[in-house]
């Protein structure tokens, strides 16, 4: 491909720092632009000095801080978002994890949420990288308004598959297992990425109180998970939390894996438990949706239910394909409801989803289906 010059350059995803912070300025824009997937604009140190950058050039992604001088994040995003539709991803402190300001910032339509770089240690800095680089070229796919960019490829070095968590099952053994599996409640699981803390939120203000448990991995850093689940579970009829090892798995309860931390679905006779684990990154993530879904896999069997929702890349296509494989109903979200159709796209090639619906069926096929599992196990 022998393009000009001014070509390649326009290929580029333009981003657009907004935060009042000048260290977090420059380490995001060295983070940024080591990448040559990116072309990273002039930084700004509050929201009208944004306003007039986006005036001369629209950036294809905006970083934005919510706690800035002058307008605070929310109020820009909010006006932004009713003019120009751009990706925003926030970008905010540890410390601000557990404010009701970053779940309102995505409920006004942030798409992602990364922490502010860490700079302390190179492991730090390199997981803060693939994080922020990762997350800018989702948002740069996001459909706003219908127009999408081909997906950019991800640099595939540090991808390790669930093997690092979990060990395989071999195929002839997925097969006894789904006979010999004992019939208990239907455990719900689901995945996502990218526009997933919205598409969960949908889902989850539909399901009844007396829903079996669900379990849930959604790619968030580390305490914004907990934040997250506690509006939620302001929102919802069942009872949402973060996970914590060991908690039990029942029928009205919804758990979500903790950032930076793997997930397992583990069972002890009829009764389900998580593990909540360390491990390296798998499929890029940590919590990643593969180690729960080849967990539930080996675990549940027939009694488990698999949703792969919105996100960018593929975590989860894999272990979907496993699911279904050891005898689980497993779907994946349609093109026309995700946000970034990557996951559910993969799972769907990979031949892993046994239906795909649109997000406003997901929690109606959650009912039926834990319904369908009820009768299955009585007998009727």
């Amino acid at each position: 491909m022998h393009h000009s010059g001014e070509m390649a350059a326009r290929q580029k995803i333009s981003v657009l720092i907004v935060d009042d912070s000048a260290s977090v300025r420059t380490v995001l824009s060295d983070i940024l632009g080591s990448d040559p997937a990116f072309e990273v604009m002039p930084p700004a140190a509050d929201p009208y000095i944004a306003a007039e950058r986006i005036r001369k050039q629209v950036p294809d992604v905006i970083f934005l801080d919510i706690e800035m001088p002058r307008m605070d994040g929310l109020t820009f995003l909010r006006k932004l978002l009713v003019q120009k539709p751009i990706p925003v991803v926030i970008c905010s402190s540890l410390a601000e994890a557990g404010s009701d300001t970053l779940m309102q910032a995505l409920e006004a339509g942030a798409v992602d949420v990364v922490t502010k770089p860490r700079i302390d240690t190179a492991q730090f800095l390199q997981d803060s990288r693939m994080r922020i680089c990762d997350a800018a070229k989702a948002a740069a796919q996001v459909r706003l308004g219908g127009n999408r960019r081909p997906p950019p490829m991800l640099q595939v070095e540090t991808k390790l598959n669930a093997d690092v968590v979990i060990a395989p099952l071999s195929p002839g053994r997925t097969a006894s297992l789904a006979e010999r599996t004992p019939r208990t409640e239907p455990v719900i699981c689901i995945g996502a990425s990218t526009g997933g803390t919205e598409a969960l939120r949908q889902v989850l203000v539909d399901l009844p109180a007396d829903t079996p448990g669900v379990v849930i991995v959604q790619h968030m850093p580390e305490k914004f998970t907990d934040a997250f689940a506690r509006r939620l579970d302001g929102l919802c009829a069942m009872n949402v939390s973060e996970a914590r090892d060991g908690d039990v798995v029942e029928a009205g309860r919804v758990l979500i894996a903790p950032g930076n931390l793997h997930m397992l679905l583990k069972r002890n006779g009829h009764l389900y438990t998580v593990g909540v684990v360390d491990g390296p990154h798998v499929a890029r993530h940590r919590p990643s949706v593969d180690v729960l879904f080849r967990s539930a896999a080996q675990n549940a069997g027939a009694n488990a239910i698999g949703f792969l929702l919105t996100g960018m890349g593929d975590d989860g296509a894999q272990g979907l394909l496993e699911m279904r494989r050891a005898g689980a109903m497993t779907y994946a979200q349609d093109e026309a409801s995700c946000v970034v159709f990557g996951m559910p796209k993969a799972a769907i090639e990979r031949g892993g989803a046994g239906k795909v619906i649109s997000l406003d069926k997901v929690a109606t096929e959650i009912v039926a289906a834990s319904r369908l599992g009820a009768e299955r196990r009585s007998g009727s």
